[in-house]
């Protein structure tokens, strides 16, 4: 059975109704209230010939829940679903509870903060190259790895005997946080903000007068890979006033890597980026070499100097 063009679910949460459904509501030759939503928001209940009704005209079943009788129906036969924006994460909060509470998942109730650190950083460095590939279809659930990994860590928290705080305190945080650092958008306007780049000076102004921090380069992540340390902490300190030449600029190894970390980073570049992206050049074209040295018949595993050589892609050939 095709849906009628305009047959559509409409998720509702706390009987809110989504604004993309409003056009399908009104030109709806029924609609029909399914789960515990709130009764008058349709003419009735789900009627037994609902597919037979949706395959002739457009029909709507209004729903606050995807698995009710009816719901199921039209979205296994294609319609389309409207949804409050936010609804789907509500639900993956309702998900990890039920995982971690008693009767749930064994594996995710022992969890703790230290122990899912690992994946936390797995993670990001899989959303990392998903960005890096251009990967849409990996970006959307590597995006969702993550917030997997701030649900969980959420509700590890809430089950703190001493300073407990969960995903509401989390995000009301962050609205707090968005609101305060935004006084151009959200207090009338700030005149030490005209374009982006003075909002990100005002940015890190802020942040250091909440936080009430002494040095330009307090809050700087110590534990975060080397070069983007170095240019964070080369970033903070020019902000500061520092003179370039205090910089680190021995010659050390360590002080010749900084040095050239600081120096893409005044100049506005990127030195962890540009380094990833130098890097994975290099691993595809390992790569390259040697699958062109087994289609010849060569031994990929450990290759001399030569068979290196004459496999080795040519830099101006396309990718």
């Amino acid at each position: 059975m095709t849906p009628h063009a305009g047959t559509a679910v409409v998720l509702v949460s706390a009987d809110t109704v989504p604004a993309s459904a409003v056009p399908a509501l009104r030109t709806a030759e029924a609609v029909y209230v399914a789960g515990g939503a709130d009764p008058a928001l349709g003419t009735g209940p789900v009627p037994e010939d609902l597919l037979d009704q949706a395959a002739r005209a457009a029909v709507v079943v209004v729903t606050d829940d995807l698995a009710a009788p009816g719901a199921t129906d039209l979205v296994a036969a294609g319609a389309p679903v409207h949804r409050t924006p936010g609804t789907a994460l509500l639900e993956a909060a309702r998900v990890m509870d039920v995982l971690r509470a008693p009767g749930g998942c064994p594996w995710d109730a022992k969890q703790t903060h230290e122990s899912l650190r690992q994946y936390l950083v797995e993670e990001s460095y899989e959303l990392l190259d998903a960005i890096d590939d251009g990967d849409r279809a990996a970006l959307r659930e590597e995006l969702g790895d993550v917030l997997l990994q701030v649900l969980f860590h959420a509700r590890v928290a809430e089950e703190d005997p001493s300073d407990p705080f969960g995903v509401d305190e989390v995000a009301a945080g962050l609205v707090d946080k968005l609101v305060s650092r935004h006084p151009h958008v959200f207090a009338g306007g700030d005149p030490a903000v005209r374009d982006a780049s003075t909002q990100e000076f005002r940015w890190e102004e802020l942040k250091q007068r909440e936080k009430r921090r002494e040095s330009s380069v307090d809050g700087v992540a110590m534990g975060q890979p080397a070069v983007a340390l170095a240019a964070k902490l080369t970033q903070r300190a020019a902000r500061a006033g520092l003179p370039a030449e205090l910089l680190p600029h021995g010659d050390d190894l360590g002080d010749r890597l900084f040095a050239l970390a600081a120096e893409a980073r005044l100049a506005g570049r990127d030195p962890e980026h540009e380094l990833r992206a130098v890097a994975r050049r290099f691993a595809r074209d390992v790569r390259a070499a040697e699958s062109a040295a087994r289609a010849n018949g060569a031994n990929s595993t450990r290759m001399e100097h030569g068979a290196w050589l004459a496999h080795w892609p040519d830099p101006s050939s396309p990718l």
